[in-house]
């Protein structure tokens, strides 16, 4: 009997178009992994080195043994859907209906890609404000969008409303802002949030407004969301992170609040690309939010870890830039070197020993004004072990 024609043949994998042909490895992962080669302090890397509160812990683990372990309804447990629409309704005075308005989401990307697929058809324009979250490109790609970049103004990364003007067109389906920014660690002013509102009242634009970092404004500024605008709100889904504001940003859950319609429509994508979340993180959270202390000390708490890296590079000939929001420092670095800003990143691993992420990487054209970001959600020795290293320059 002969051998089977299958058998005499090696296996090929089939290939396929690539739906995202110009994303290769970020600078993220590139920095991260030359942080982890050379043992360098990483202040790349947007999250904390420190624990989150033991009782937030201890919540989750009641829950756990409570027997909250199977799939909760698809919008998100209930209680914690209630203590979200109370606590907006408490900071911005924007009552939300938990039941009709409020989402539990598997992070805030997810919930930033899930609006986009809802309402972003092939052929629809997105506008983003660069520098931008690297997620926000690749997402409206998937969907068929076509990403419009309008620049922030540089130098100062406040929105310049008349090339925002500019850019809207009948094709245009959504605007996309963050607030407070990263990467520039600037937030958006109130006058500012009611130029967007106005310059969005006469066209059928809808809004994804990410605040993952809300509770992060310093020097006693007040973040400014877009629930406190009437007309911003109304075509508005709001973004937001329990991971960034609890310091556990490896649980991926956070949440997304819309008009009911805007609202119906995320679902319709949410309950097919995630369902839901998982429900003792749910729980848990629900417990531990009746204590609203934890995100309203938030301030004060980051404000102190940017004093004391801005004040421990005092003197060196690196230029801070202001820092009204985020857990982020952005420095110029043109008095320490020509390099680009890629080229500083790596030399400062390599032969300073700490990470940096170059502020080109959030810019579609790689826009370079050698300016670096820093993170300084890091507990008081790694940024002293980073200060005593960068006074190096």
């Amino acid at each position: 009997m002969g051998i089977p024609f299958f058998a005499m043949t090696t296996p090929v994998t089939p290939t396929f178009p690539s739906k995202l042909p110009h994303v290769g490895t970020t600078i993220f992962s590139v920095m991260s992994a030359l942080a982890n080669e050379h043992q360098a302090v990483n202040l790349g890397q947007g999250f904390p080195d420190f624990g989150c509160d033991p009782k937030l812990l201890d919540a989750v683990t009641a829950a756990m043994q409570a027997g909250h372990n199977q799939y909760p309804p698809m919008p998100g447990a209930a209680p914690l859907r209630e203590a979200v629409a109370a606590k907006i309704e408490a900071l911005h005075g924007k009552r939300y209906d938990a039941n009709s308005e409020i989402t539990i989401t598997g992070g805030a990307t997810q919930a930033i890609l899930t609006a986009i697929l809802a309402t972003v058809h092939a052929g629809d324009e997105v506008i983003v404000l660069d520098p931008c979250y690297d997620s926000y490109a690749p997402n409206i790609e998937l969907a068929g969008g076509v990403v419009v970049r309008v620049p922030l103004t540089p130098g100062t990364f406040r929105p310049d409303f008349a090339k925002i003007a500019a850019a809207i067109t009948p094709k245009t389906r959504l605007l996309i802002i963050n607030t407070p920014h990263n990467p520039s660690a600037t937030i958006w002013t109130a006058e500012e949030m009611r130029q967007l509102e106005d310059l969005l009242a006469p066209t059928n634009v809808l809004l994804i407004s990410d605040e993952v970092y809300e509770h992060m404004v310093f020097d006693g500024a007040q973040h400014e969301s877009a629930a406190r605008f009437p007309g911003l709100a109304a075509r508005a889904f709001i973004v937001s992170s329990f991971g960034k504001t609890y310091h556990v940003t490896g649980w991926k859950v956070g949440t997304v609040a819309a008009p009911a319609a805007l609202t119906a429509e995320f679902r319709k994508v949410h309950q097919f690309n995630v369902f839901t979340v998982n429900t003792p993180m749910q729980m848990g959270l629900a417990s531990y939010m009746a204590d609203p202390s934890p995100y309203l000390d938030l301030p004060v708490f980051y404000q102190r870890k940017r004093d004391l890296f801005a004040e421990g590079l005092r003197g060196t000939r690196l230029k801070l830039l202001p820092t009204t929001g985020t857990y982020f420092q952005c420095v110029d670095i043109s008095g320490v070197t020509d390099m680009n800003e890629s080229d500083f990143c790596q030399w400062l691993v390599k032969e300073i020993g700490v990470a940096a992420i170059p502020l080109s990487a959030f810019y579609g054209d790689g826009f370079d004004q050698q300016v670096v970001r820093f993170c300084f959600a890091k507990q008081d020795a790694t940024l002293q072990a980073a200060i005593e290293r960068l006074r190096k320059l």
